[in-house]
């Protein structure tokens, strides 16, 4: 009988089988939809001796304090740190983006073709622009200079080429320069260029070096809010006679700011989203030039749609066990809570619940054996019962008494097998009672 013979091999048949598929479906659940964060990732800055790569450095130092290798990876602008994201083999994991570089707005189009996702702005960057003749107040004066406005693929580039054009200066019309950074400051103060252009932070080296120079004027863009309002990125902010220290700038000067985001490319990992996110907010809550303390990471003017962790993680912070566990063991134990143990919980249940479905099976083959005999007993009670009626009921007997024979009973059912049997010689004795008179 293949139910008896089950429940009596139930740990070769059942539980076994129940154990080992249960951990090939935890297995695979874990490797291909709740797979582990690689614990090595790569970020894509910008030139060594910029600010962002610079930051990048600070990243990599937190990012270790979780076990996390972070790569930082120099770059030429923002321009190649978004090809890198979106690299089909070996790209980069995360970078830090200029302004006006992503699709503004979130919608599924733009969505689909950005294949980056912002984790948060991190800071707020200065449109700046120094010359040599200080009587320059708009764009459209730097016609025929010569003019710095950063390396090929950079922000700066970027942006400035836009502006130039919005203020309807063909290119032919200036000379460029390929000076950037600190060389383009020497380059103003030696008078081989007429002016540099490029989005930094307050604190950029570039800038230090421009605030150097004594021949070097901080231009106030008049129509600040019309350039702005053409290009959603921009923002016109006021920065304050002497805020740059030294009695610079020496008087209050309206400048376009942009916003710095930190971003990912969109199938990163899930938790090494959250933690970036988590570093940004270690790294970025200080007051800067142009905002206050805890103003940032933030996620107002997004260039590109926000990933779904960092709305969460930036008002909240880390998860429960990776706040309060080491990065690579909240992993596992978020496994194991997740993936593991219902299946276990399954898996238990299972292997309890079927023998018992099984042995269920058996006593109700007993208690059909049962409703036999009664039937029989109930038939005796009637008076003048023929011969050939007798003769059947024991046949039926018999045929009950080989089932009981051929039936392997599991111990859990043994007495009442053998009080099946001692029934089963009571109610044949009663038909030879019943023959005989």
């Amino acid at each position: 009988m293949l139910t008896a013979s089950l429940h009596h091999n139930k740990w070769l048949f059942i539980r076994l089988p129940v154990a080992v598929f249960a951990l090939a479906l935890a297995t695979f659940i874990w490797l291909v939809f709740y797979p582990m964060p690689p614990m090595r990732l790569s970020m894509t800055t910008a030139g060594e001796a910029g600010s962002y790569h610079v930051l990048g450095l600070r990243y990599a130092e937190r990012f270790a304090a979780y076990g996390v290798i972070l790569n930082v990876n120099p770059s030429q602008g923002s321009q190649q740190n978004i090809e890198r994201l979106r690299a089909g083999n070996n790209p980069s994991d995360l970078a830090f983006l200029q302004g006006g570089f992503g699709y503004l707005g979130t919608s599924p189009e733009r969505r689909e073709r950005s294949q980056i996702e912002t984790l948060a702005n991190v800071a707020v960057e200065g449109a700046w622009l120094f010359v040599r003749d200080r009587s320059i107040t708009s764009l459209a004066q730097l016609k025929g200079l010569r003019l710095s406005i950063g390396s090929e693929g950079s922000g700066s580039r970027n942006v400035a080429l836009k502006l130039l054009e919005q203020a309807q200066i063909n290119l032919k019309d200036v000379t460029l320069s390929a000076d950037s950074g600190v060389n383009a400051a020497k380059a103003l103060e030696q008078g081989l260029i007429d002016a540099v252009f490029f989005v930094a932070p307050a604190d950029s080296g570039t800038l230090k070096a421009m605030l150097e120079i004594q021949t070097a004027y901080l231009v106030s863009l008049s129509k600040s809010s019309a350039i702005a309002g053409r290009n959603p990125y921009l923002e016109p902010r006021l920065l304050p006679a002497g805020a740059l220290g030294a009695g610079l700038p020496l008087r209050d000067t309206t400048l376009l700011t942009s916003t710095a985001s930190l971003v990912a490319r969109e199938e990163l990992h899930p938790a090494l989203k959250r933690l970036a996110i988590a570093v940004g907010l270690e790294i970025h809550t200080a007051p800067g030039l142009f905002h206050r303390g805890e103003e940032f990471p933030s996620l107002r003017r997004l260039d590109f749609p926000s990933a779904p962790q960092a709305r969460s993680t930036l008002a909240n912070g880390l998860p429960f066990l990776e706040r309060t566990l080491p990065f690579w063991w909240a992993q596992v134990v978020q496994r194991l809570l997740v993936v593991v143990l219902p299946i276990l919980l399954l898996a238990v249940f299972l292997m309890r619940i079927l023998p018992r479905l099984l042995q269920w099976r058996l006593e109700t083959r007993l208690t059909r054996w049962y409703g036999e005999l009664k039937f029989i007993e109930n038939d005796l009670l009637q008076a003048d019962l023929p011969g050939l009626d007798l003769a059947r009921f024991l046949t039926r007997l018999t045929r009950i008494e080989q089932g009981l024979l051929n039936f392997q009973c599991p111990k859990e059912l043994m007495a009442r097998c053998y009080t099946l049997r001692q029934h089963i010689e009571y109610v044949r004795f009663r038909l030879y009672v019943v023959r005989g008179r």
